[in-house]
């Protein structure tokens, strides 16, 4: 199903950043964003290509009173020909459908919003930077936006998409982080939103990463819930182990946010030949096997970074070097195989990629 598109485009195009090493992240928005409208009465209506600004919306949306959110994050890469490509779209968009179903918001046809997404992404592709490592950041998102107050499922909504020009994540080189085990507060639970990219969730995880910061950790190791003693996400990131050889990974219970970059570099991980293990991991496992000298390596993943890998654990006044808090090999790897792809600079042996 193909979604009509009305082109409003801009008369006065901003210019576009000249030092493509400043970009940072988020900071800076192309000239354009895709809106549609949704009601319950006429599904999904008046898809238009806009130029960037402020939204218009009312004080009682259900967005700012209830929490009807999701969001997806995505990049777009330029090439060495000048040409432009996605990573795994439409893994993205059949996340945000699961999003949509947990939060009660409609969901969108999967080619219909691929489509969306590469024809706004085509409409601003010379924003998309040249310099290696940046690359043009993509956020639909959607809200309910019913004009009154009151606790039920969303009648009306919006999805948008708006996209950012960013830097290389490591301007600097990849260096380790250093990160704390959170044993207070709870990124999410079974049951709950966990597994759905929303706002509350990383609203949630603000407090527990203000502090560790305040502490000297570069973010915070997620606990479960329930038991409080299994670990499930490193900051907003998936997060994965070497021990002994083999690689673990907390599984998909349901309040782990399934993660694109995760679920590429398992792939990657079993063709390389090593034993990938998704299950329950402890902290305490975690800490018997840095003791042990069995932890070998453990990384964080996620789009933003690709790969960030954890150089120290901390928790209750125990600390832990990894891999001598160098990026270990396994993890380099990894890195290289997904940029070199994500770039064009490597092969794509399995049609991840999606060229404009």
């Amino acid at each position: 199903m193909k979604y009509a598109i009305d082109m409003h485009l801009t008369d006065t195009p901003r210019e576009k950043p000249t030092d493509e090493s400043k970009l940072g992240f988020g900071r800076i928005f192309t000239d354009h964003m895709f809106l549609m409208d949704y009601s319950r009465k006429d599904g999904w209506t008046n898809g238009r290509i806009v130029p960037f600004g402020p939204l218009p919306i009312h004080p009682a949306s259900t967005v700012f009173h209830y929490g009807a959110e999701i969001f997806e994050g995505m990049k777009a890469y330029r090439l060495k020909d000048g040409s432009v490509q996605l990573f795994r779209p439409l893994e993205n968009v059949r996340r945000m459908n699961n999003s949509a179903r947990r939060m009660c918001l409609p969901v969108l046809d999967e080619e219909g919003a691929l489509e969306i997404i590469k024809t706004v992404v085509r409409v601003d592709q010379d924003w998309v930077p040249h310099q290696v490592g940046t690359s043009l950041y993509i956020r639909p998102f959607m809200f309910g936006n019913d004009p009154h107050l009151g606790v039920h499922a969303v009648e009306n909504a919006v999805f948008c998409v708006i996209m950012s020009p960013v830097g290389a994540y490591y301007a600097e080189g990849i260096n380790p982080v250093k990160i704390a085990i959170e044993t207070e507060d709870v990124r999410a639970v079974r049951g709950g939103t966990g597994e759905a990219k929303c706002g509350g969730n990383y609203a949630a995880s603000l407090r527990a990463g203000e502090k560790a910061e305040k502490e000297g950790f570069t973010q915070v190791l997620w606990l479960d819930g329930v038991e409080r003693k299994y670990i499930e996400e490193v900051g907003s990131m998936n997060v994965m182990f070497k021990i002994a050889g083999k690689i673990v990974t907390p599984k998909l219970t349901g309040s782990v946010l399934p993660g694109i970059t995760r679920k590429s570099c398992i792939q990657l991980l079993r063709d390389w030949g090593y034993e990938v293990e998704e299950r329950l991991v402890s902290a305490e496992e975690l800490f018997n096997a840095a003791k042990d000298g069995t932890l070998e390596e453990a990384w964080g993943t996620g789009t933003a970074a690709v790969v960030s890998p954890i150089g120290e654990l901390y928790m209750d006044g125990r600390e832990f070097t990894v891999c001598g808090n160098k990026i270990g090999p396994v993890t380099q790897k990894l890195y290289d195989e997904l940029t070199g792809i994500q770039w064009g600079l490597k092969e794509d042996k399995y049609n991840w990629t999606c060229k404009l």
